[in-house]
Order: structure tokens, then C-alpha cells, then sequence
């Protein structure tokens, strides 16, 4: 089972889930991240930042409605 570092935006306003994604980038390189959040406009900002940094990431909606993108910092 992988070790991710996780950050959990869910409840908070953008762009602080953008930007406590970016900080789990740079303060972890080369680890995995799990962001786990609970707004979709929420989940395609942090999609559009990550597509601009060229970093692959999946997104997984859960049933409870909230997602995780995990992706390689």
C-alpha cells in the first residue's frame, strides 16, 4: 500500500485547496498526494492547476459524493 500524503480541502473556499495542494507539491517531491475534497468546482480547479503544472493525476468520485485526486508530486 502506497504512503500518501494527504490533504484534506473539504469545507474550505477556493483558492486555499489550490494552494494547499500546490504546498504538499513542493514541500514532497517525488511522494504521492491525496487531495480529499467535497465541491466539484472545487476538484476542476485543482485538476485545471495540476493539467498546468503537467502533472498526471486520477480523480475518484466517492458514493459519499466527495473526491480524491491522487497524483505524484
Amino acid at each position: 500500500m502506497e504512503n500518501f500524503v494527504e490533504v484534506d480541502v473539504r469545507g474550505l473556499s477556493c483558492p486555499e485547496p489550490v494552494l494547499l495542494t500546490m504546498d504538499a507539491m513542493q514541500d514532497n517531491p517525488g511522494r504521492a498526494v491525496r487531495v480529499l475534497g467535497d465541491e466539484a468546482h472545487t476538484r476542476r480547479n485543482i485538476e485545471k492547476m495540476l493539467d498546468y503544472e503537467k502533472k498526471s493525476f486520477a480523480t475518484t468520485v466517492r458514493p459519499d459524493g466527495c473526491f480524491e485526486i491522487t497524483f505524484q508530486a
